[in-house]
């Protein structure tokens, strides 16, 4: 049987969010950057997950929401990439990946983690890049690379982030 003791929110254990399979999943609302806002709240819609979309449909949709200021959720949809793309890109999709999240932790105003998944992430893009030689589905590597090693320079001196405005550009400039 069920624990029903109170959680911090007043939800009993027992309550717990879960999904249709019966997974536990927190359906707090969330704001453009992810953080949980309390029950009730209206909060940014959530990225479906799970969802498979050709790349080019993947790149499209998460410049979007990263110029909607929106990295968190840029992060899903680069995730969802990861998990149903070739393995031969799957370090491609888990770089950018990790690219959206070090924005969203360099937003949120979190130096040490945003500065450093800036980097992992430039990292992981440009090793798989160095074995592609071409831009793939359309993306500037060398430019988001340089873009993401400039932001978590700019990051560790302290300066503020806007989520939108220092989005990058997936597909170089436009």
């Amino acid at each position: 049987m069920g624990s029903m003791e109170s959680t911090p929110s007043g939800r009993t254990a027992a309550a717990r969010d879960r999904d249709s399979e019966g997974r536990a999943r927190n359906a707090r609302p969330r704001d453009g950057l992810g953080r949980p806002l309390p029950y009730g709240a209206s909060g940014v819609p959530r990225q479906p997950e799970g969802v498979v979309r050709r790349p080019e449909e993947s790149v499209a949709e998460a410049q979007r929401l990263l110029d909607e200021g929106k990295p968190f959720h840029a992060h899903e949809v680069f995730e969802d990439a990861w998990k149903s793309g070739p393995e031969e890109e799957r370090e491609l999709w888990r770089g950018l990946a990790q690219l959206a999240v070090g924005l969203t932790h360099a937003a949120r105003g979190n130096v040490t983690g945003g500065a450093r998944l800036l980097r992992r992430g430039a990292g992981a893009a440009e090793a798989w890049a160095s074995g592609a030689g071409h831009r793939p589905h359309g993306i500037d590597l060398p430019g988001v690379i340089a873009w993401a090693r400039e932001l978590a320079a700019e990051v560790e001196a302290g300066a503020p982030v806007d989520a939108g405005a220092r989005a990058p550009r997936l597909r170089g400039a436009s």
